[in-house]
């Protein structure tokens, strides 16, 4: 289970350090993509299997699916954090997210969302304001 949000800093080269409390869960590697609200996504490879059995069987003559899978796919890259728990990303997805010195690392359950600290602090009190009402709406 990925929770919590991590502070982190982004090296010279691009690379990030994953928080210890997550490394178990991405130890045989990961998937990081384009995510939403202008953040990353990392999945651990079990999860990103269950998640291409989704979108498979999503109808493949809507526009929308063909535009989602195509953005999704082709942004994404398979990484394998090395003996010190570090995952180079991609220029293109630091640029895409706006990633430039530091990052947050937010655990979303069976997925880890990587975000600009200004921005998740921004989504994070925007969000705050309609957190009872979203629950509501989603049944919780």
């Amino acid at each position: 289970m990925l929770l919590g949000d991590h502070k982190r800093a982004i090296d010279t080269k691009g690379r990030i350090i994953l928080p210890r409390e997550m490394r178990q869960e991405f130890g045989t590697g990961l998937i990081v993509t384009k995510g939403l609200d202008n953040c990353l996504l990392l999945y651990p490879v079990d999860e990103w299997q269950k998640l291409i059995e989704r979108i498979e069987e999503m109808p493949a003559g809507s526009e929308a699916t063909r535009r989602f899978s195509r953005l999704f796919f082709s942004s994404a890259s398979h990484l394998m954090p090395d003996g010190q728990g570090r995952v180079l990303i991609p220029p293109h997805l630091r640029e895409m997210a706006g990633l430039s010195k530091e990052v947050v690392i937010v655990g979303v359950s069976n997925k880890a969302e990587v975000w600009d600290p200004k921005r998740w602090q921004e989504y994070k009190k925007d969000s705050t304001e309609h957190y009872e009402q979203s629950a509501s709406e989603i049944g919780f």
